[in-house]
């Protein structure tokens, strides 16, 4: 049995390369309003994004692909070796970015050579999210498991408020020209070199006892897993509404509140940068709740309010025009949201046994998010450009409220878990 001093340092471990792979990964989204010219050049600043947003897109489809791959050779060869080679993926990524010429030198290359670099980063990611799940789930001591779990989501916001504040950093310090000509490649550079860093840092991770126990047992295999389909279904559908309401929120909302509601660029990622950095707070005291009465409430609290609330607040922050009016919209949504981030990680992990859990976690995930996660922005955008802005509000509704009628039928996998076998 590991002392708790331990657990905290194989989790600070295992969640530090979960939050450079996220910087690298929401670079790209902070900084896409700077380099959009730059690869897709255009006279319809909509038209530019949403371009971004179809390689954004793009590098979700390989998500699920990395969730077969990664989630096999972490359930095969252990998941430390795993999480040590997605973050190597991810760091191969932001250097072709960062060293990618712009369209003007070599012409239709450099999308090309973005859209490679992002399917590389997609790969990565679906791999560490499954991987990163299950590490954290099983390294976790009994009755701490949601709080512990709740660091995956902590830390990937974590790495989506330093990618906020590099851009913060820049817009302060270079001028709008700079770093639209050059200036955007700075973060991808520092995701590259931390990435390595981290790298390191993985290689001292102690393996979780529940991987080393099931050594002889044959494990990650697709078969396998099929055995499982009820669960397998049930990832699906507590996943679809969560990931579609959480990229609208910290993803998608940075260029509603530029694009549509028309507040400055600075201004937006100030608002941005607080109400991430509250969200990322509430994570592990959402966490620690469910491991008090259970993960069905929190989930419900998500699925309830989010059906109800989503359309009257978007609707709200697409008339606001105070910067402190469009903080407090995010805000609410975001509370919402946290009832399925904090837990939604430890929920999968307690459905699948310990020879395909890496697998059970990621790969319906991974589909999930790359059919509905990765095309939020592409979805919002084309709505926006035939003028139907408000039809997008009615999608995210919609899919919370799917996503509600599946926690509603869904056991509390708190009391069913099989971490616990």
């Amino acid at each position: 049995m590991r002392s708790e001093k331990k657990i905290i340092s194989n989790v600070l471990k295992g969640s530090l390369g979960n939050l450079i792979e996220w910087f690298d990964w929401y670079v790209y989204a902070s900084f896409a309003i700077y380099f959009a010219p730059s690869f897709f050049p255009a006279h319809d600043k909509t038209a530019e994004l949403l371009s971004t947003a179809a390689v954004f897109a793009i590098g979700f489809l390989m998500r699920p692909l990395g969730s077969l791959v990664l989630g096999k050779y972490a359930d095969q060869h252990g998941r430390r070796a795993a999480l040590t080679l997605s973050v190597l993926i991810m760091a191969s990524g932001s250097f072709i970015i960062a060293l990618t010429p712009s369209y003007a030198k070599i012409g239709l290359f450099a999308p090309a050579i973005l859209i490679l670099a992002r399917l590389f980063q997609g790969l990565s990611l679906g791999g560490e999210y499954g991987t990163s799940a299950t590490y954290l789930s099983e390294m976790a001591s009994a009755g701490h498991r949601g709080f512990y779990a709740s660091f995956q989501y902590v830390t990937l916001i974590s790495g989506q408020l330093i990618a906020l504040g590099v851009q913060i950093i820049l817009q302060m310090t270079m001028t709008e020209a700079a770093l639209t000509s050059w200036g955007w490649r700075i973060p991808f550079f520092i995701g590259a070199l931390g990435a390595l860093v981290v790298l390191i840092l993985r290689l001292s991770m102690e393996e979780s006892d529940q991987f080393i126990a099931q050594s002889k047992k044959a494990k990650g295999r697709l078969r396998d897993l099929m055995r499982y389909p009820k669960a397998v279904l049930t990832v699906v559908g507590l996943t679809l509404g969560g990931t579609i309401a959480f990229y609208t929120y910290t993803t998608y909302l940075q260029k509603f509140m530029i694009n549509s509601v028309g507040l400055p660029k600075q201004q937006v990622a100030w608002i941005n940068f607080a109400a991430l950095f509250i969200f990322m707070i509430l994570q592990p005291f959402a966490g620690a709740l469910s491991d008090k009465i259970g993960r069905k409430p929190l989930l419900f609290w998500f699925g309830g309010l989010g059906t109800v609330l989503t359309i009257p607040i978007l609707t709200l922050l697409s008339h606001v025009k105070s910067g402190w009016a469009a903080f407090g919209l995010m805000m609410a949504g975001l509370i919402i949201v946290t009832g399925y981030t904090s837990i939604n990680a430890i929920v999968k992990a307690e459905m699948f046994p310990t020879e395909i859990r890496a697998l059970g976690v990621g790969l319906p995930y991974g589909l999930t998010v790359a059919i509905f996660g990765g095309t939020v922005e592409y979805v919002a955008l084309y709505l926006k450009k035939i003028n139907h802005e408000n039809w997008f509000f009615i999608y995210v509704t919609l899919v919370i409220a799917i996503s509600l009628a599946v926690y509603w039928r869904m056991t509390d996998t708190k009391h069913t878990s099989k971490l616990d076998e």
